[in-house]
């Protein structure tokens, strides 16, 4: 047997300046005892006068007691490539961490092509293993991510076994790696969502494993508020949109799969589509599925589902493991790498359902900054499926903190996804086809149909205002929702003659 560890000697084997390489794909499969020990560690060094920061790259977003409260603890000196969490939101903003918003789908061969150095540790929490002399056969827990690169090109490895997660979780995925670009990569062959193209473990060399810790913790998992009046719309508003397109001849009448964030707005979405009788029956190939994916296949709504995660409740998760007789059959978790594959996305014909802050009149989106500056969340993988989608479909609601910010706006103050990869936008207020139009009718279809009915003559007046051109701009005006909202505490107040 490999040499058992307790989370706090683990953590002491961790150094100043070490780079960490982790498991886990959202907030599900994150190792989680050596991290809780870890930033306990990090405060009590801080308060001796000793530095103790480190590096932290995993495949997506992680949990709290990961990035949340190493963040507080001031131990993280870089992080890549997502995050969600509120405590690692406020101290990036307020400059102590060097973090890089990153395409989840590249994270994994940027490891491969060293441009984050060496990987000093890999992390990895486990549902089973196969303690051998030679090799340890690890099977993972509710998620894929990039543990295949990192268990191969860490220098040491500590193994989490988690026992809170079924062993027989190891039924549901699929580890592979592609070669790199060199090497006369072949085609990824995933040819449906369910396809399987590796084995359903990680291989470590025994020479690495440092040691296990054991551990039983649930998941540190984030439930969504419940579908409002403003959600649902924007589902049912996404349903009418695509049971359009079947009836028009561009979409099958066997639909696509279908690919959907992580959010309210998003899990909102998904409910509206398996309860519209306007939807066929549809697979789902994305990076995470919600707890609405995991009701509707055990209702036969969803037939087949890929991801990197489970990013589900754990009571969602107890029903995966519950009824693993029928979930292993039908649902493959996969490495980023594949989920987030273009190739791939491209070749399923996938539906891109993603989340907005805010869109602009041509069809700029922003899913990450608030008022240009400050992290709200990173881009994730949702440019890996806008860009590659079939038909890629940005939602939000038309307002915000209580109609003081428009979601539709002048000019966007970021831009994650550039107009050309933009085909529909979808508020409550309804949704506007951008496909086929040049900017000015997409600017008009943006505000006859997204914007909020308190916004539209203030943009109106803005076009009016913009000198002509092929895309109107005004630039001193172009952020004046903004710059009035930081000013005046609300969007509606905005005088365009304070700009000319």
């Amino acid at each position: 047997m490999y040499r058992r560890l307790s989370a706090a000697e683990a953590a002491e084997l961790i150094h100043h300046g070490d780079t960490m390489a982790l498991s886990g794909f959202t907030p599900n499969a994150n190792p989680k005892a050596i991290f809780r020990e870890l930033s306990k560690r990090a405060i009590r060094l801080h308060e001796q006068g000793e530095e103790f920061q480190v590096g932290i790259l995993t495949g997506a977003s992680s949990c709290q007691s990961v990035e949340g409260d190493m963040a507080v603890a001031k131990a993280i000196k870089f992080r890549a490539p997502f995050s969600t969490n509120k405590d690692f939101r406020t101290h990036t903003n307020l400059g102590e961490v060097d973090y890089e918003d990153m395409h989840l789908g590249h994270m994994a061969e940027r490891l491969r092509h060293g441009f984050y150095g060496e990987i000093d540790w890999a992390i990895i929490e486990v549902s089973d293993m196969v303690e051998g002399d030679k090799e340890c056969r690890a099977y993972l827990t509710s998620a894929g991510g990039i543990v295949t690169t990192i268990a191969r090109l860490a220098k040491r490895v500590i193994l989490e076994h988690n026992q809170f997660h079924n062993p027989n979780s190891k039924y549901l995925h699929d580890t592979y790696e592609p070669a790199d670009c060199w090497q006369n990569r072949g085609p990824i062959m995933v040819l449906k969502p369910y396809d399987r193209i590796g084995e359903n473990y990680v291989s470590i060399p025994a020479e690495k494993i440092v040691g296990v810790i054991e551990s039983n913790i649930p998941e540190e998992a984030r439930s969504f508020p419940d579908v409002n009046a403003e959600t649902l719309q924007i589902g049912l508003n996404v349903a009418e949109l695509l049971s359009r397109d079947i009836q028009q001849g561009r979409i099958p009448e066997c639909f696509l799969p279908i690919q959907s964030g992580v959010g309210s707005t998003g899990n909102a979405v998904l409910k509206a589509l398996g309860t519209s009788p306007l939807i066929p029956r549809f697979n789902v190939y994305s990076e995470v599925i919600q707890d609405a994916v995991v009701d509707y296949m055990l209702e036969g709504k969803v037939i087949d589902a890929s991801c990197a995660a489970m990013t589900v409740t754990n009571e969602a998760l107890r029903k995966v493991y519950d009824n693993m007789d029928y979930f292993s059959k039908h649902l493959t978790l996969r490495q980023s790498e594949v989920a987030n594959s273009p190739e791939v996305i491209r070749r399923l014909g996938v539906i891109a359902m993603n989340t907005a802050l805010e869109c602009d009149l041509y069809g700029n989106e922003n899913s990450s900054h608030i008022c240009g500056s400050a992290l709200m969340n990173g881009i994730g993988g949702s440019c890996d499926y806008i860009r590659n989608g079939y038909i890629s479909i940005f939602t939000t609601p038309s307002t915000a903190k209580g109609g003081k910010i428009s979601a539709i706006v002048p000019m966007c103050s970021h831009i994650d996804s550039t107009e050309h990869d933009v085909d529909f936008i979808v508020t409550e207020q309804g949704y506007a086809d951008l496909r086929g139009k040049g900017p000015l009718r997409r600017a008009e279809e943006i505000i006859n149909k997204c914007a909020h009915p308190d916004y539209r003559p203030l943009l109106r007046e803005y076009l009016k205002l913009a000198p002509m051109g092929h895309e109107p701009q005004h630039m001193r005006a172009a952020l004046a929702f903004h710059d009035t909202f930081l000013r005046k505490g609300d969007m509606r107040l905005t005088d365009f003659s304070e700009y000319l």
